[in-house]
């Protein structure tokens, strides 16, 4: 979201979003007078996947007293039937708050991170059955033999991750989040349970510490540490030099389904332009 709206407040015409499917759909509901391109239309989720809209639809329909929340690892049609949008970084903030305005909510599409927030809120959550394939390969016994290797390493988790993984991180956040516990923590190695595309950033603001990735397999395996995830590696330069100079693979979003995703996107906008006024 946040390329998106750095992208929103950038002066050129023309946004080339490096990344998956529901990234560049958000960029151009943010900004529909742009063109939005992508180095490639194929790239997509899991979590986008695994929540096909009419199937969602029908499950917001059984349960109307509930208010929904999406988070933004969804496509535009989702977004569009949301009342709010969230990302990692402010999930908790804006589920604490509809809870305590007595709100029951409908969390998709991932369970991992929807029972993160219920457990951390309290919130009266019901939960869609959707999970990060990249995330769901972090495995227990793995990030206990980590942890005798290097019984002084911090233990970084996304909240995308399974119950279990989460229970043994010494921090748990959102990409940003992540990458400034890198920093900050005292620990000079940092297990890192997240997508490996995250260490050069974090490297970069960490350049003091060891990283480690969490291993994904089991022994035995011949990929001891598969944290990548197979729709962002189909950006390479050459398609993104491709898209650069024929103007190919342009995001198309229905204006009027743009406009109603809008909706509870700019909740969620304005409720962190508050956060950062107060």
């Amino acid at each position: 979201l946040e390329m998106a709206r750095f992208g929103s407040k950038h002066s050129a015409s023309t946004l080339i979003v490096a990344g998956v499917k529901f990234m560049g759909e958000t960029a151009k509901i943010l900004t529909p007078e742009k063109t939005v391109l992508m180095p490639t239309l194929e790239a997509t989720c899991s979590l986008d996947i695994g929540c096909p809209i009419d199937e969602f639809s029908a499950f917001c329909d059984q349960h109307p007293d509930r208010t929904v929340v999406v988070y933004a690892n969804t496509s535009a049609a989702v977004k569009a039937r949301a009342d709010w949008v969230v990302t990692s970084s402010i999930a908790l903030d804006v589920v604490d708050y509809l809870d305590s305005e007595g709100h029951k909510i409908l969390w998709a599409p991932d369970k991992h991170l929807g029972r993160y927030v219920q457990e951390q809120t309290g919130a009266d959550m019901l939960l869609w059955d959707g999970s990060c394939v990249v995330h769901e390969e972090f495995k227990l016994r793995g990030l206990q033999d980590i942890r005798q290797i290097y019984p002084d390493a911090a233990i970084l988790v996304h909240p995308e991750s399974p119950e279990a993984i989460i229970a043994m991180a010494d921090a748990v956040g959102s990409t940003s989040q992540l990458i400034e516990a890198a920093r900050t923590l005292p620990n000079k190695q940092v297990v890192v349970a997240t997508d490996e595309g995250i260490f050069y950033k974090m490297q970069q603001a960490a350049p003091d510490k060891a990283l480690i990735i969490a291993p994904t397999a089991g022994h035995g395996a011949t990929c001891r540490s598969c944290a990548n995830c197979p729709w962002m590696a189909m950006n390479h330069l050459k398609n993104l030099r491709d898209a650069l100079a024929q103007g190919s693979n342009e995001v198309l979003v229905d204006p009027e389904l743009g406009k109603r995703a809008m909706i509870p996107l700019q909740r969620m906008l304005d409720f962190r332009e508050q956060q950062l006024g107060d």
